[in-house]
């Protein structure tokens, strides 16, 4: 991804954030009382707002250097999530059988993480591109593969197999992982409350699109 420096926002910064996943729908209400809604969007786009998270005159520092080093919204870099970090529910472990990544063929050996929230009335994909190095796990027709028969590249989501799995053979894959984003302003306010404490209003941030 141009433009990205693989670092992570200050994790215990991220514990406090607010904000989630948007959509785009066009609405139009038509002359029979009725709508027409229309998916602008294939996928929703995250949002957060970190700047609860500060508290101490380290923090205000940690933040500021951090944003200098992306150039503000130059660069993107990793957020954690602290809703949605996982392959899985939040209460949960990871299980190399948690997302289904595709199907064998005998000759593909790339398959890319993907993350589906469904339910009895539809669902989506979202396509995972950075995982966190160490986390992945993979089974193929429901066995776990070993860590020498794949390779998972942190900086884009891609599994690839030495072996292709066989036809037919269900690819599963659990993981833990970060949100690709940038800082959403190229200014940050600072406020010194006391010697010791100062907060930043607000730290807002945007997922970059994979």
């Amino acid at each position: 991804m141009p433009g990205f420096h693989e670092v992570r926002f200050p994790l215990r910064l991220s514990l406090s954030t607010s904000g989630g996943p948007e959509r785009r729908t066009d609405i139009v209400n038509l002359t029979n009382g009725r709508e027409s809604r229309n998916r602008r969007w294939r996928g929703a786009r995250r949002s957060y707002d970190a700047g609860s998270g500060v508290r101490s005159i380290d923090d205000l520092y940690e933040v500021a250097a951090f944003f200098e080093a992306r150039s503000g919204a130059l660069y993107g870099f990793r957020f954690r999530d602290p809703f949605d970090d996982k392959s899985c529910p939040p209460g949960e472990s990871v299980s190399a059988m948690d997302q289904l990544l595709g199907t064998g063929d005998g000759t593909r050996t790339d398959f890319q993480l993907l993350k589906t929230y469904a339910d009895a009335g539809g669902g989506v994909e979202r396509v995972i591109a950075k995982p966190v190095a160490g986390t992945v796990v993979v089974s193929v027709a429901g066995s776990l593969a070993p860590p020498w028969d794949f390779a998972c590249d942190p900086a884009t989501g891609v599994v690839v197999f030495s072996t292709p799995p066989a036809a037919g053979a269900a690819v599963r894959a659990g993981f833990v992982f970060d949100v690709p984003v940038r800082f959403a302003t190229d200014r940050i306010d600072i406020s010194l409350q006391s010697f010791k404490a100062g907060r930043i209003p607000s730290i807002p941030l945007i997922e970059i699109t994979p």
